[in-house]
């Protein structure tokens, strides 16, 4: 039998060569005439800035595989105007499609969409084309509040979104729910905003008929889910108050991923969404990096809060590790399989 693959499916980024810095900069200056303009990284500066950041901690940390996308806080879809957006967003997953290049084995894509506040998402498809069929990634990353903060948008149940969640559908590409940046004070982005988008998204899927009309699409709601699993018993009286699916049975038509930071949160998770819907991720180097006092480790080493959840059955590992997953992203399992056996020729 093969040993268990140890996959993270939440991983951005955060540490890119200065020189997409500088094309961002160059972009807002020239904001009133946007064009897209070149990215000057090298395949170099590439490996130099994942050699001792992400590739270093993936190796320390034991984890085989990171499901790899942009910088979630800064792609800004509420900055500038849709042209911008677009642009932003293409040279992003195309460093991130450089980086796939680089490190088959180790990053797989996925991709953000260039959505952008008042933008219908059904102009988000065809990046989603090229970056699924042409770059080989396996999903996206799916903002339900382009507008940062202050829900400008329509509700994820709105048929808005249909012509997007058709699309994922039919090319097999999961979306996980990941909000950007706030532009709103009232919230801080990382503590509040994108816990906020999280719970909200689960609401807005939950009072909809999403799974109804599109029973084969794949969401990850991102960060443990938000509340839910804390305020599971407030959705399960909202469900028999409104005549809505059970929460129960509602909650296995979704994935959710292990990016909290102690053992009691995740283990909460699994008891309440189940290990057939739970997916190992760390989010690293994401917003937490920094030492946890109580275990001297870094708060996004969070394999062993799982690792210490006693009641896990090997099978729950085998699924939370690996093969939901799988199952969340059926494109991972063909190029796992494809880079497998090119390893083995190589040798």
């Amino acid at each position: 039998m093969l040993r268990r693959m140890i996959i993270d499916a939440h991983g951005h980024y955060t540490t890119v060569p200065p020189g997409l810095r500088v094309f961002r900069a160059l972009q807002i200056s020239n904001m009133g005439r946007p064009v897209k303009g070149k990215v000057a990284i090298s395949d170099d500066e590439i490996r130099a800035s994942l050699e001792k950041g992400q590739l270093k901690l993936l190796d320390e940390r034991g984890i085989d595989v990171m499901l790899f996308s942009p910088m979630a806080s800064a792609m800004g879809h509420h900055f500038g105007n849709a042209l911008i957006s677009r642009h932003w967003t293409e040279v992003n997953n195309d460093l991130i499609h450089r980086v796939c290049a680089l490190y088959p084995d180790r990053f797989v894509g996925v991709c953000s969409l260039p959505q952008s506040p008042g933008v219908g998402p059904r102009e988000s498809i065809e990046e989603l084309d090229r970056c699924i069929e042409e770059l080989g990634f396996v999903g996206c990353n799916l903002n339900p509040d382009p507008s940062g903060g202050h829900w400008t948008g329509p509700p994820l149940g709105d048929e808005a979104w249909y012509p997007l969640y058709e699309r994922l559908e039919k090319l097999e590409a999961a979306a996980m729910m990941h909000a950007s940046a706030t532009c709103n004070p009232a919230f801080h982005t990382t503590g509040s905003h994108y816990l906020n988008v999280d719970s909200t998204a689960f609401m807005q899927l939950m009072e909809s008929r999403i799974f109804q009309d599109f029973p084969k699409l794949r969401i990850i709601i991102s960060h443990g889910g938000g509340n839910v699993p804390y305020q599971a018993a407030r959705y399960r009286a909202l469900c028999l108050m409104n005549k809505w699916e059970p929460f129960e049975a509602f909650v296995k038509r979704l994935y959710f991923d292990t990016t909290v930071y102690n053992r009691e949160a995740m283990e909460l998770l699994v008891k309440v969404v189940g290990a057939d819907n739970v997916l190992f991720a760390s989010e690293m180097l994401g917003g937490v990096t920094t030492i946890d006092p109580a275990t001297n480790r870094f708060f996004d080493d969070n394999k062993p809060c799982l690792d210490a959840i006693a009641s896990l059955t090997d099978e729950d590992r085998r699924k939370i590790f690996e093969q939901n997953a799988l199952r969340a992203y059926p494109r991972l399992g063909p190029i796992l399989a494809r880079h497998r056996r090119e390893k083995t020729v190589g040798a």
